[in-house]
């Protein structure tokens, strides 16, 4: 291998360019790192750049000397190269690599005389063959766009912009790294890995940047269940506090955790140190593009901020060959690098001595004994082999050249001089070697074979140590009984709505109600049947009515058992003994029909229900019609004649009793119509919470239909009552007109209460236990009423007065009429003062 035509400190290279190194050979390769940032304020070149720069240039010149002294390849013929620092910078990039091309271009010099009136002797530059590079995509096509108008082919070895696969406008150009479209598939599998659905992308302003968003954008809406919350770009060249500015952006939808950064190394470290200002440790989750990689210099000082990010790399193997010859590379066998001085000074943090520069004196001086992986930390840099591969690629396909044109030649022969650029790039495209793996899936595209993308997901580790993977959704899953309820244009949000009422979870989008007779179960995500109730006995609903039934026969029948004891007594024939028996059977039915109104409902007890519910009622109130009619009819026929009316005699009133009963007797008719039966009413008890839904078991009689039940009763009620007022006039001693009265105003008044609450409470979840014991409580008043107005005073009589319960004389119809007459006379008069007297009472026989 030819030695190399620089040394350092030697004032020999200022000859040349100063910006670049100059290998010679038979065959001279153009090569384009990136050994400096960008630099600031306007400055083409920053500070040099240990891993990107100087890692991947030693790496060429490490290739280059393997395949100079292998013998089978390229034998006898010397590879050189000339390598050009791009700065990071594009244009700068495009005004280095016209040195690439000087060869080409034709230049008049018949003008040119020497001052002997020779013509001079103009040294013709090397000739480039062609290029290695460049690292970023933006350098790559504005260089890519020069080097194709003179035919000189051009390998990437980091470069992986989707464009550059475009062979129409980048016919020359080719890559042995995947483009981003291959590296934004597996971010997104990473991100859906992950569990991720909401995540913000950051790319530095350019093509690399740009496309490989653009890349992961359209992939990720193919793949479907990914949203994009955020898209930033950073400019070409950021402002003061334009980072601070992204980072509260990107803040703006902070539940969009996850960060996918296609950026050059400069923009990543500015992230993370503004992240690190803004106290966001630990919240972002990186996922790093190839331009991360496993370089360390970006997160230098960072590391805490990118703990947990996980960066792309296309497959590689580490190169033990490069690493022992970067490692023992020293100030003194490596002064063919004129970058190799100032990545000294910086990797070891020492100041170089050089004639006429004092050092700073809080900067140690370099010793030059210090040693790379020894005195500093080292790590082969990712795209090491990439560019090796790159340089080796150039070789085979020159080697399979030479095979080809020069069979057998020694050298580089005519048909080789010059390279043409176009076979080149044939050979160049067919290229295939075991020791890379390459291949050519695109035109312009040389690959590594890559494995299915595979993540140790139980040894990753994100901030904090922290093994469980962080959140980067814009919405939560549902809780189970909710759906989701999509937010417009964004598919990966949704706000989780409760299925209300008795509606339940169908699916995640829908909620549906149940059945009627079902309610949701408790996380609503099924239906469940509504439980069954009824009025139970031990129901405070049902003991008071009980309670007051009980009473109420108990007393009824004392009554009876003491009128059959005392039949023949005056005081039990004064009250009309048929008539009172008639009636007390009422009262018993009406007490009785409170226990078939709690009972269990079945068949037989909805039949009696319909039966006795009314007729308790109209037997009560038909004898009590019947009685209160013959003494109005008695009095009002006395002030016309002294003859009796008709029907008054025990036999005619108790017809007249059971014809007005047999009118409630309507209820067969009903029986015929609609046989009695039991209904679970469901609605009845269904409040807006569902746990409190109850289906009710009940007889098929509706609050209208138990109304129509009474409405006969109701009728005689109140004819009767209307008969009672009539007869008020009439002494208390003379009939049984005014306790009669007495009970009929008390009766309505009970029932006018009734009516507010039983119908006040339809709406009530409690409204069949409401309206059972409201009925049965007020018909067992209705009972006690006319029982303790018209009875007990008998009794009481009978039991404990037995000398008044005697026989009186008799008068004549006439006798009677005329004493009532004057009677009610007086009355009138003793109403027209204001304290009247009481007159005296004439008792009449009642037996009449």
């Amino acid at each position: 291998m030819a030695s190399p035509r620089f040394v350092f400190n030697s004032k020999s290279w200022l000859h040349f360019h100063p910006h670049s190194i100059k290998i010679p050979g038979d065959i001279t390769l153009g090569g384009l790192f990136p050994i400096h940032a960008r630099g600031p304020h306007g400055l083409p070149c920053g500070e040099i750049k240990k891993e990107k720069g100087i890692h991947r240039m030693e790496a060429m010149l490490y290739a280059l000397d393997q395949i100079n002294s292998d013998p089978e390849l390229l034998p006898n013929i010397t590879l050189g190269a000339r390598i050009l620092d791009t700065c990071s910078r594009d244009t700068y990039a495009l005004e280095q690599s016209l040195t690439f091309v000087q060869a080409l271009i034709q230049k008049d010099t018949s003008d040119i005389r020497c001052s002997n009136g020779e013509p001079p002797i103009i040294r013709k530059p090397e000739r480039v063959i062609g290029v290695i590079g460049a690292s970023a995509s933006s350098v790559s096509i504005m260089v890519a766009n020069v080097l194709r108008l003179f035919e000189i082919p051009q390998i990437s070895y980091a470069s992986t912009a989707p464009e550059l696969s475009d062979n129409n406008r980048y016919d020359f150009f080719s890559r042995v790294v995947p483009p981003d479209s291959y590296q934004a598939q597996a971010m997104v599998d990473i991100v859906k890995a992950m569990g991720w659905n909401y995540v913000s992308t950051l790319a530095s302003e350019g093509s690399y940047g740009e496309s490989g968003v653009d890349s992961f954008q359209q992939i990720s809406r193919e793949a479907g269940g990914l949203c994009i919350a955020q898209s930033i770009k950073i400019p070409r060249e950021p402002k003061p506090g334009e980072f601070d500015k992204i980072i509260k952006r990107l803040m703006e939808t902070s539940n969009a955790r996850g960060v996918i950064i296609f950026a050059n190394e400069d923009d990543i470290k500015r992230v993370l140190e503004a992240a690190k200002r803004a106290n966001l440790t630990g919240h972002f989750l990186f996922v790093g593009s190839d331009s991360w990689g496993a370089k360390s210099s970006p997160i230098l000082d960072q590391e805490d901020v990118a703990e947990g990010a996980v960066t792309i790399l296309p497959k590689r193997a580490s190169i033990e060959g490069f690493d022992q010859y970067f490692t023992s590379r020293s100030l003194e066998n490596n002064r063919r690098n004129i970058w190799f001085a100032e990545f000294w000074e910086d990797d070891f943090r020492c100041k170089l001595t050089r004639p006429g520069i004092k050092i700073d004196s809080e900067k140690k001086k370099c010793t030059g004994e210090e040693r790379i992986n020894r005195d500093t930390p080292y790590e082969q840099e990712g795209k090491v082999q990439f560019v090796i591969d790159a340089v080796y690629a150039m070789a085979h396909a020159l080697h399979s050249m030479h095979l080809d044109l020069c069979p057998g030649a020694m050298g580089v022969c005519d048909k080789m001089d010059p390279v043409e650029g176009r076979m080149l790039l044939n050979y160049i495209r067919s290229v295939n070697f075991n020791g890379g793996l390459l291949l050519f899936p695109k035109p312009n595209t040389i690959v590594q074979a890559q494995n299915p993308l595979l993540l140790p997901m139980e040894e990753m580790q994100w901030s904090g140590g922290d093994h469980q993977i962080p959140d980067s959704v814009c919405s939560f899953p549902c809780n189970p009984g909710e759906r989701k309820k999509m937010v417009k244009g964004v598919p990966c949000c949704w706000h989780c709505e409760l299925c209300d009422g008795y509606q339940y979870q169908l699916d995640e989008m829908n909620c549906e109600t149940c059945p009627f007779n079902m309610r949701p179960t408790p996380n609503r995500t099924s239906c469940r049947s509504t439980p069954i109730i009824k009025l139970e006995w031990h129901s405070p609903w049902a003991i008071i009515p009980v309670f007051l039934a009980i009473l109420g026969i108990l007393a009824t029948s004392f009554v009876v058992i003491t009128f059959i004891r005392f039949n023949d007594t005056p005081i039990v024939r004064a009250s009309g003994r048929e008539l009172s028996y008639v009636l007390l059977t009422g009262i018993f039915l009406i007490y009785l029909i409170t226990f078939l109104m709690i009972a269990e409902p079945g068949a037989v007890v909805c039949a009696f229900r319909r039966l006795l519910l009314g007729l308790g009622m109209a037997i009560t109130y038909s004898a009590m019609l019947t009685k209160t009619n013959r003494i109005y009819r008695i009095f009002e026929q006395g002030k016309k004649s002294v003859s009796p009316p008709k029907f008054i005699s025990p036999t005619s009133q108790l017809a007249i009793t059971f014809i007005l009963m047999s009118v409630q007797v309507r209820v067969f008719v009903w029986f015929a119509v609609i046989p009695p039966h039991t209904i679970i009413d469901y609605e009845e008890q269904r409040p807006p919470n569902p746990e409190m839904a109850r289906g009710v078991l009940k007889c098929d009689m509706s609050d209208l239909s138990l109304i129509c039940c009474l409405s006969y009763s109701i009728v005689l009620m109140v004819t009767c009552t209307v008969y009672a007022v009539k007869s008020r006039g009439v002494p208390e001693t003379f009939n049984e007109a005014k306790p009669i009265g007495f009970t009929m105003y008390t009766t309505c008044i009970v029932w006018l209460a009734f009516v507010p609450i039983f119908f006040g409470t339809a709406q009530s979840t409690e409204k069949m236990f409401i309206q059972t014991t409201t009925l049965t409580v007020s018909m067992s008043l209705s009972a006690s009423v006319s029982l303790g107005m018209l009875y007990i005073p008998k009794v009481y009589v009978i039991i404990f007065h037995p000398e008044q319960n005697v026989q009186k004389r008799k008068r004549s119809f006439k006798a009677v009429v005329q004493a009532a007459t004057m009677s009610t006379r007086l009355s009138q008069k003793s109403n027209d003062k204001q304290n009247g007297e009481t007159q005296n009472k004439i008792e009449p026989d009642r037996t009449q």
